[in-house]
């Protein structure tokens, strides 16, 4: 999970505070007022009876003082009540004897983040697999916040000063209920926020930080107890494609059924299907002449087994596989490597130069890439990998690929497909 940060808002002069906060009244902000309440009173006259005493004893000095001024008369002393410092005062205890305006739950161990809009840099020299995956993982924020639908409270924090939404517009407004993560990204992206936004889900047990980072961008943080069933709902059905000629994200699709297969390869499927059940990481390598259905038949457990079962589908050309690196907030995760005879190639006939690409396969399929150092309270311990490789010959491969450990399961495809 990606770790967030809590900023404050900065200051700005007290001339554009004020109508920077008139902006927020009129694109349907309120003022949040904080209302007395008999169970945080009790709280802390059993918890901070001194603390209390001192500062209700305070306040009964400063009014006091407003009102006992004898070289004024009675009612400019009643006047004094709202000056400047006797406000400030009494703010400061009424802010101390009634509860704080809801906050996000720190100790909820997930955390998934995005930044928007997301940007890609353009270079000559690698494929944007970091502005793929970021989509995705702005994709699932905003699918996940559609999910959530309605929260039960969205606040501001601005210059001191707290702000609420109110709820019933933003139904009204954006038409959620339809589950669309565009009207969901769309309610969010118009909402005016110069501050620091939260809204909550209680029953979900999920708040959302958004934070206004200046020069149009701003960034979304979601704080849940368990935040991997929401995932796994918002990420149902997509497919990533990492090429350098071609990325995007997308939904999964094949055009031939697994029942159109020949025997065998339905016989073998039946037996790639039960490993996926059983294993948490699972290597598949299906070889033969071009012309076999080797990627359509991917294409089909991909779209049959695997995306009903929850997986997220990866397809990762040669320039892909050297720098691909599993999001850590995916439980299910399948890549798809076609031509692995031309990545992995025996590094004892190779040039030294090559042999980047064959390490990084090795270290896929063996866990050392993304499990050697893992969080206990994350997901990843629980994270499932499935890697379904396709190529020519295995006589190219290297042969520390082809050990016990490596690949599981390996299928001869020798029907031509006319």
């Amino acid at each position: 999970m990606d770790s967030f940060y809590f900023d404050y808002p900065p200051s700005y002069p007290n001339s554009n505070n004020q109508a920077q906060s008139r902006g927020l009244l009129s694109s349907g902000w309120r003022p949040l007022n904080r209302e007395f309440d008999w169970e945080h009173f009790s709280y802390l006259l059993a918890n901070d009876f001194w603390e209390l005493n001192n500062k209700t004893m305070g306040a009964m000095s400063d009014l006091a003082d407003a009102l006992g001024r004898n070289q004024y008369a009675w009612w400019a002393n009643i006047f004094n009540l709202f000056s400047e410092n006797t406000r400030y005062n009494l703010e400061e205890y009424w802010d101390y004897i009634t509860p704080q305006p809801p906050f996000p739950d720190y100790r909820y161990k997930d955390v998934l983040m995005t930044e928007t809009p997301v940007v890609q840099s353009v270079s000559r020299d690698r494929i944007p697999i970091d502005f793929v995956l970021n989509r995705l993982q702005e994709i699932t924020v905003f699918k996940i916040l559609a999910i959530l639908d309605k929260p039960d409270v969205i606040t501001q924090y601005y210059l001191d000063r707290y702000f609420y939404y109110p709820i019933n517009r933003f139904s009204q407004k954006t038409g959620i209920n339809s589950s669309s993560s565009k009207s969901s990204k769309d309610f969010w992206e118009r909402l005016e926020i110069l501050g620091t936004v939260y809204a909550c889900w209680e029953e979900a047990k999920v708040w959302l930080q958004v934070e206004n980072m200046g020069r149009g961008k701003r960034r979304y943080t979601l704080i849940a107890n368990n935040i991997a069933p929401l995932v796994n709902k918002a990420t149902y059905n997509l497919a990533v494609m990492l090429s350098g000629y071609q990325s995007r994200v997308g939904q999964v699709q094949s055009h031939f059924p697994i029942r159109t297969f020949p025997a065998d390869i339905q016989g073998f499927t039946d037996t790639v299907q039960q490993a996926i059940l059983d294993q948490q990481q699972l290597a598949i390598l299906v070889h033969g002449e071009p012309g076999t259905g080797k990627t359509a038949w991917t294409q089909a457990v991909a779209k049959e087994i695997l995306m009903p079962l929850g997986y997220v589908i990866f397809i990762l050309d040669h320039d892909a596989v050297e720098n691909f690196v599993p999001p850590t907030y995916l439980e299910k995760i399948c890549l798809v490597i076609n031509e692995a005879d031309n990545l992995a190639q025996d590094r004892s006939v190779t040039a030294r130069h090559d042999h980047t690409k064959t390490e990084h396969i090795l270290s896929l399929l063996d866990g050392t890439l993304y499990q050697s150092v893992i969080d206990e309270d994350g997901i990843q311990l629980q994270q499932r990998l499935v890697v379904m490789m396709t190529c020519n010959t295995t006589e190219r491969l290297d042969r520390a690929m082809l050990r016990k450990g490596r690949v599981d399961l390996m299928h001869h495809f020798a029907h031509h497909f006319v």
